[in-house]
């Protein structure tokens, strides 16, 4: 059975609920690239201040906290780490590029 022999009532509701998945999935895209802007400047501060790219104490503690986020939303706390996990790969890669950047960083 495909999609075009379903009943109309049926096909109905799945093109509402994946309108709303659509919709959801469009926020989601603008609160990472919102996200990545505060990345990039926390970024550009650790650059010129001669800081780590990475910060390890303070992954740990948004791990966690987003694990528990993620129970209290009924979201797995498994995915959801996963999912941070490579956020902050990616910001940590930006991290390194914008310290590699001799107009950012100034060497000493």
């Amino acid at each position: 059975m495909t999609t075009r022999d379903i009943d109309e009532n049926v096909r109905a509701e799945l093109n509402r609920l994946r309108e709303s998945i659509d919709n959801i999935d469009a926020a989601v895209v603008h609160m990472l690239a919102e996200r990545f802007k505060c990345t990039q400047q926390v970024g550009r501060l650790k650059a010129q201040h001669h800081l780590p790219p990475a910060d390890p104490d303070r992954e740990a503690r948004q791990i966690e906290r987003l694990r528990q986020l993620a129970e209290s939303a009924r979201l797995d706390p498994a995915f959801a780490e996963k999912l941070l996990n490579f956020i902050i790969a990616e910001v940590i890669r930006h991290h390194e590029t914008i310290a590699a950047d001799p107009d950012v960083a100034p060497r000493r």
